[in-house]
């Protein structure tokens, strides 16, 4: 028998890969770069090595595998990945229903993310819902200080909404973001409409595919 969860106090989504589908752009970015640097790689192996992090991890992990990057770089690799998604991104599909649906059903949402207010205000702002979130439900990791995989995050955000940890539920598409939620102590479903949902169970997320798979997760 499936186990079954009380409906959450608060839905926290990440933003990245769940509400805009703008790790495309941003990894088409990061593979260009790289590429100039020494370290040619597809958008997909951008992603695959990279998608969760922060830029200085970013930048770490790239000069272990053979980039040559100045110390400028994570500046650089900012002004181009935001060239590149104000080019224009989407929302996921599925988010606009999904929200709609928490709306009538009372459940406070807001969104946690490693990257920056800037960068939210880029993507999010093309599709309404910056002004959705800004100022009382946008938590960035540059503008606190923790990044995922550590769980203060997701922590700040419970306690600024005065839920419980249990009472949270977190919406990630990658492993440090899952991590991220475990080590909360909160219930995570990792999506995966791409694959690797092996990877984010693994860690103990709840794999879904599609957004319209989440209402009756969530018993709503």
């Amino acid at each position: 028998m499936p186990k079954t969860f009380p409906t959450p106090k608060l839905v926290i989504f990440d933003c990245d890969g769940v509400l805009v589908d703008s790790e495309p752009a941003s990894n088409q970015a990061l593979a260009d770069n790289l590429s100039r640097h020494g370290l040619p790689l597809t958008v997909e192996q951008s992603m695959a090595h990279f998608v969760g992090g922060t830029m200085a991890g970013v930048m770490e992990k790239a000069r272990s595998l053979g980039a040559d990057l100045p110390a400028s770089w994570i500046e650089e690799i900012y002004a181009e990945t935001f060239a590149m998604l104000e080019l224009g991104v989407p929302l996921m599909p599925g988010i606009s229903g999904l929200l709609a649906r928490l709306d009538t059903c009372g459940i406070p949402v807001c969104v946690a993310s490693n990257g920056s207010e800037d960068k939210m205000r880029i993507t999010l702002g093309q599709n309404g819902l910056w002004e959705r979130f800004h100022p009382h439900a946008v938590f960035s990791a540059h503008s606190l200080g923790v990044a995922k995989p550590e769980p203060g995050l997701f922590l700040a955000a419970a306690s600024h909404f005065g839920v419980q940890a249990r009472d949270c539920l977190v919406i990630e598409d990658s492993g440090s973001g899952v991590t991220a939620a475990v080590r909360a102590g909160m219930r995570c479903l990792g999506f995966a409409p791409r694959g690797g949902g092996k990877k984010l169970a693994a860690l103990g997320a709840e794999v879904f595919t599609d957004m319209s798979e989440v209402p009756a997760l969530l018993s709503i």
